[in-house]
């Protein structure tokens, strides 16, 4: 069952990192207060977790507009006999999409992990469990933070073949990860067909992923950008993770925005 647990744990990092890098952002974001999304993950036809992501309007120590970013997954179906139950905040500067404090709560059968963690924008600095760590670039994330600063990306000048690469610290440690925009393709989800931007990013090869899998993600190519499908081969069988309820969006789903492309 730990294969379970890992892969909640990967394709939560990799869904959360779609595209972002120290590139410049939209002036406002495609998200706001109130929005609330739903996912299901599958092995193969098989329900094995639901997972949440909210957003509401807060405000920084100092008084400045922000954002707290919660969410929450757990095992389902035939794998709730191995209990997952995971939850995240991360709270971000409403105007620069850059994270300020983060906390996870893992509860993974017996194993139990509490991460507090504050960022340091100005310094390149992150303090976590374990001490403070330098970070070499100008724009570090957590989890959550990283997900939605993609969405807030401008672009209008990323062609298909394109690989860009997100610093992000997880589990008391500073990573980065590759991610390759493949284009524009329109997919059948549980909300409809919608437009989607195309991504593959990068995965390792070992005791869950073949050698030559490929995780593909879908996000929309509309006014909200949100991920509406991932799937990715496994060494026994597949895994996908698809968008089943979308409420609070900014724009309606499928509706173009100035920056789509």
């Amino acid at each position: 069952m730990k294969l379970i647990s890992t892969l909640l744990l990967y394709l939560s990092v990799l869904v959360s990192t779609a595209f972002a890098q120290d590139l410049p952002h939209l002036k406002e974001s495609a998200f706001k207060g109130g929005e609330k999304l739903k996912y299901k993950l599958r092995y193969g036809f098989i329900s094995a977790a639901t997972g949440t992501l909210t957003v509401e309007d807060t405000k920084d120590g100092a008084g400045n507009p922000s954002f707290h970013l919660y969410a929450a997954g757990k095992t389902a179906g035939a794998f709730a006999i191995y209990t997952v139950r995971n939850e995240y905040n991360s709270y971000i500067n409403s105007k620069t999409f850059l994270p300020y404090y983060y906390t996870e709560n893992i509860r993974e059968g017996g194993y139990r992990r509490n991460d507090k963690v504050r960022f340091n924008q100005e310094t390149n600095t992150v303090v976590g469990n374990k001490g403070t760590f330098n970070s070499k670039v100008d724009q570090t994330f957590d989890l959550l933070s990283s997900y939605y600063f993609a969405r807030n990306l401008d672009l209008s000048t990323v062609k298909p073949g394109e690989s860009f690469k997100l610093t992000y610290f997880l589990n008391d440690e500073i990573a980065t990860l590759g991610i390759q925009y493949i284009g524009i393709e329109k997919i059948k989800t549980e909300l409809g067909t919608l437009e989607c931007l195309k991504f593959s990013p990068e995965i390792k090869p070992g005791r869950i992923f073949k050698k030559n899998s490929k995780l593909y993600l879908w996000v929309t190519n509309d006014g909200n950008r949100i991920p509406v499908k991932a799937n990715v081969d496994i060494l026994i069988g597949s895994v996908t993770l698809e968008l089943l309820e979308a409420t609070g969006l900014k724009y309606k789903l499928g509706q173009r925005a100035s920056y789509s492309k």
